[in-house]
């Protein structure tokens, strides 16, 4: 069943590039948490969403919000593209689909060579109530989330 705005984010335990567990619920106690899932690292239009999410950092301190990019990718492949691309956020392995698959972000197959269980392009806002107040699952995977959208409802969690 797809996330909707209003209920509760299932919570998740992942690992970051170094190997270390991320728990959500541990996340969203001290900030806002904007969740981007995206199919695959090294992937042009990943490349140019996390990039632009990594120059727009600022705005994202400024909120009060943490970030984590998910994939499907393994955490060594996250590790060198986080590396490669000089990402100064945290990206997760969700290598398993399990936290895709409760987030119902999982494509049954992806276009790019008809690969099965790649993560969908997705936004999620987590409040520090842990409860979602943004969802957006792009079926077009060269599509961008609407930053726009996403820097207003941050800003709005932020004054509060």
């Amino acid at each position: 069943m797809a996330i909707q705005v209003g209920q509760n984010a299932p919570d998740f335990c992942l690992y970051d590039t170094t190997k270390q567990q991320v728990v959500l619920k541990e996340s969203y106690v001290k900030k806002n948490v904007l969740l981007l899932f995206f199919p695959l690292a090294f992937t042009s239009t990943c490349t140019r969403e996390l990039c632009a999410v990594r120059d727009d950092i600022g705005k994202y301190f400024n909120d009060d919000v943490e970030v984590f990019g998910i994939s499907v990718d393994s955490v060594y492949t996250l590790a060198r593209y986080k590396e490669d691309l000089h990402i100064n956020y945290t990206l997760l392995s969700d290598f398993n689909k399990r936290v895709s698959a409760d987030y119902d972000t999982l494509y049954t197959t992806f276009s790019a060579m008809e690969m099965r269980g790649v993560s969908k392009r997705s936004a999620f806002i987590v409040d520090r109530s842990g409860i979602i107040r943004y969802v957006e699952v792009l079926e077009n995977a060269s599509a961008i989330p609407d930053f726009n959208i996403i820097d207003k409802i941050l800003s709005g969690l932020s004054n509060k």
